[in-house]
């Protein structure tokens, strides 16, 4: 089918950072550089991949196209666990609705998350993959956060191009509007994510991504992660840390 190219929509919000709440938000950010929040963002990432052992969700995909004078809609569960050691795992656990939106949007936004978090340094948030300019600050969810502009280096599919919001206490990824560095496909002609985080336990983890894909000769489709509750384990470090003293 002609529209059946158009419609790979790929997750690309799956390879955000995700870093650690660490201490109280204050009433305002500090005035600090873009470099100086990016240092940051580096330094409590670090932290959260030497706290963070394991966490598990069963998330909920869902996409929809309107165009061609058609309608088309699929649903996808998918248990998904992260390991400090063996890292992302997904297994599906139902699916319904088009079979083509399936094979060609859902399961294939599973895979690419997959294969994307094999490699966290070419998908890292970071100066090596990302230019950095500060647009300013506003809260979010109640929280101060800092407002970057961030342009990737290179024309990669893991990587995306627009704003982020930086936790003003924890420097955590709380939420990003962006749009991918590479488009997936000809047949699209423009792709706009909108992804919120969740503040779980101790550590910042995504909680609902939508995007929205328009297609050149006509049409659009909407996809949609929600995350689900997530159970979490913490490292060795982050128990003896949290530790009585003896």
């Amino acid at each position: 089918m002609s529209h059946s190219a158009a419609l790979r929509l790929v997750s690309t919000a799956a390879l955000l950072l995700v870093l650690p709440c660490s201490r109280p938000a204050s009433a305002s950010p500090a005035p600090l550089t873009a470099a100086e929040i990016v240092a940051q963002m580096s330094q409590h990432n670090q932290m959260r991949n030497d706290r963070l052992a394991h966490y598990h969700s069963v998330r909920h995909y869902h996409v929809e196209y309107n165009g061609f004078s058609a309608h088309l809609a699929a649903n996808m569960d998918v248990d998904a666990t992260y390991d400090a050691q063996g890292g992302k795992h997904f297994r599906v656990l139902s699916q319904s609705g088009s079979r083509m939106l399936c094979d060609k949007v859902l399961k294939r936004a599973v895979d690419t998350e997959r294969e994307a978090s094999t490699d966290r340094k070419a998908t890292a948030l970071s100066p090596a993959n990302y230019n950095f300019t500060l647009l300013g600050a506003e809260p979010v969810s109640g929280r101060p956060a800092y407002i970057l502009q961030v342009e990737p280096i290179s024309a990669s599919k893991y990587l995306y191009r627009g704003r982020v919001w930086v936790d003003a206490a924890d420097f955590a990824l709380v939420k990003l509007e962006a749009t991918p560095a590479k488009n997936p496909s000809f047949w699209i002609s423009k792709t706009l994510i909108d992804q919120n985080f969740v503040h779980s336990g101790e550590f910042w983890l995504p909680a609902h991504n939508r995007s929205e894909t328009h297609v050149r000769v006509g049409g659009a489709a909407v996809f949609t992660i929600d995350y689900g509750e997530y159970q979490i384990q913490p490292g060795a470090t982050a128990l003896a840390s949290n530790a009585s003293p003896r």
